[in-house]
């Protein structure tokens, strides 16, 4: 009888934990395919950049990868999406999901603080959601972002600014002037790398202002 009553025990103990198990992937899966934010964003980026069937797209700094998967719906499978990012455990959770989404026009970048380390030329559009503000090297950095987009490419530029309530990002210039950034210096820096401003967007989502950029005319 306590044979018994142990097997259950064990037997309900494991049924738990596998059950504990399922959910952590369901939820983590389910965050990455419904995540509200790119829901909204996304498709309104991709009407204001003009995207296409056919496109390539980078989503630099891309985190969980839910605004890289929600781009690629809108570039399909001719297109394809460039997801960066520079934290190794993110980039093993995202290689983990295109592979578990079984995606060949999806590949996963690992950047550098001065490097998008994206081939030239290869994007029609680039976007940084709540990313710029924590680049380290700006000026290195808008460099290989314009070197990444082709000639008549655009890239888009989504922050907020400085809130102080935040804590500080660490080795960032000292003229953010808190956590985020203020539009005229991303404004100022991206000009001077050599991009010109093509629209912007002040009341994006909340706070967070939307800048698009086009290369500078030769």
């Amino acid at each position: 009888m306590n044979r018994r009553k142990d097997l259950n025990v064990i037997l309900t103990f494991a049924v738990a934990l596998a059950f504990y198990g399922f959910v952590r992937i369901a939820a983590h899966r389910t965050a990455v395919l419904a995540s509200p934010e790119a829901r909204q964003e996304i498709p309104r980026l991709a009407e204001m950049m003009q995207w296409k069937p056919g496109f390539r797209v980078a989503d630099i700094g891309a985190g969980d990868g839910s605004y890289s998967f929600a781009t690629e719906k809108f570039v399909g499978s001719s297109g394809h999406v460039y997801a960066t990012e520079i934290d190794s455990a993110k980039l093993s959770a995202l290689h983990e999901e295109v592979t578990k989404r079984k995606l060949t026009n999806v590949t996963i970048v690992e950047s550098a603080a001065d490097d998008t380390k994206l081939p030239d030329a290869c994007c029609d559009a680039i976007f940084l959601r709540h990313v710029y503000h924590h680049i380290t090297a700006p000026e290195a950095f808008d460099k290989n972002l314009l070197r990444s987009l082709k000639p008549n490419g655009e890239l888009a530029i989504i922050d907020f600014p400085p809130d102080r309530g935040l804590p500080p990002v660490e080795g960032v210039p000292a003229n953010r002037g808190g956590h985020g950034i203020p539009e005229k210096i991303v404004i100022d820096e991206l000009t001077a790398a050599g991009f010109h401003v093509k629209k912007t967007v002040d009341r994006w989502s909340g706070k967070d202002y939307c800048v698009i950029f086009g290369k500078q005319r030769q």
